[in-house]
């Protein structure tokens, strides 16, 4: 019997949403009161709306971060991690045949750029821990590598991917594009890949994942990165992806309605300009919640995200703090469909 796989879409019922801790060796250790009152924040409006699974190094530290929340809806599940970015060493969802299936891809530090060899280990101790429905299959997807920020799903048989980052070197440069397709095609039940040849943001080190640049927020919409700033270094590259994304087509042959976000503001650190993005949000059980950055522009952001989610409470959260280490707030994130925690 050939196999039916669905690759659920964020917006999909979700049972839980997973968390990586950070702690004092990992590369937050300078700013790591501030960054975890950033979590803690994140933490708090997930535990109102679903399960929070924290992957941690130690309990009793992270609950005296969080203080009083509701922790008959929180999972914790202590070991070692070399980093925080859940949505790229996370487990992957898909339903196989209707079973809860959990793809544990290889995570190499984005192109073997930094030390993974914790983190690449989480989802497998997660499953042997018993974190993971007593239905649900994990499955080790090696040799391939894959990150949760790589890819969007519209749920119905499409993803939203970037060349830059798919057919990156020291991923799978093994592969040509057409053998990428392929196997992304086997292994999510997809019916066809829409692949973005242009747009990145200045200090992102994942090689332009398409999390930070453009979402599906339902089967017909997509919310994008618009650079209307002609003196702004990513005009080019952004007008070219905008483009782009005019010309999809959804499954029906209609252009996709567009939404676009505001380019944010230019953060600067250490003399670099760091990768802030608005499309960087996380899609929660009744609730959007979307990076702010202590700008004018976060109030334009939440306004044109709302239309994309009339039916979800949109939630602001600080990720300034976030930003410093290269990622936002989706990053950090990881959610898992109903049915596999």
């Amino acid at each position: 019997m050939e196999e039916n796989i669905i690759f659920p879409a964020e917006w999909y019922p979700q049972s839980a949403v997973q968390l990586t801790w950070p702690h004092e060796q990992s590369d937050w250790a300078p700013v790591l009161d501030e960054v975890t009152e950033c979590f803690a924040a994140i933490a708090r409006e997930i535990v109102k709306r679903e399960k929070l699974l924290i992957v941690c190094a130690g309990e009793a530290e992270v609950r005296r971060q969080l203080g009083d929340v509701r922790y008959d809806n929180i999972l914790f599940c202590e070991m070692q991690t070399n980093d925080t970015w859940a949505r790229d060493h996370g487990g992957i969802s898909v339903f196989t045949n209707g079973k809860p299936t959990v793809y544990d891809f290889v995570f190499n530090g984005w192109g073997m750029k930094y030390a993974a060899n914790y983190d690449n280990l989480i989802t497998r101790t997660l499953f042997k821990s018993g974190v993971f429905s007593k239905d649900a299959d994990v499955v080790n997807m090696q040799p391939f590598v894959l990150e949760g920020g790589s890819i969007e799903t519209d749920g119905k048989g499409t993803l939203l991917t970037t060349v830059e980052c798919l057919a990156s070197v020291n991923r799978n440069e093994y592969l040509n594009k057409k053998q990428l397709e392929y196997h992304l095609k086997e292994f999510f039940g997809l019916n066809r890949i829409l692949w973005l040849e242009n747009g990145y943001l200045a200090g992102d080190d994942t090689d332009s994942h398409i999390d930070t640049l453009a979402r599906f927020c339902d089967e017909q919409t997509i919310a994008y990165v618009q650079c209307t700033d002609e003196t702004d270094e990513h005009f080019t590259e952004l007008q070219a992806m905008e483009n782009e994304l005019k010309a999809f087509r959804t499954t029906t042959g209609k252009p996709y309605r567009l939404i676009p976000l505001p380019m944010a503001d230019k953060i600067i650190r250490n003399g670099e300009r760091l990768p802030a993005t608005y499309a960087n949000f996380l899609i929660l059980n009744g609730a959007v919640l979307l990076p702010f950055y202590k700008s004018d522009k976060d109030a334009t952001a939440k306004e044109a995200l709302q239309k994309a989610f009339p039916g979800r409470e949109i939630i602001g959260i600080d990720c300034r703090t976030l930003i410093k280490q290269h990622g936002s707030l989706h990053c950090v994130a990881m959610q898992y469909p109903e049915g596999m925690i």
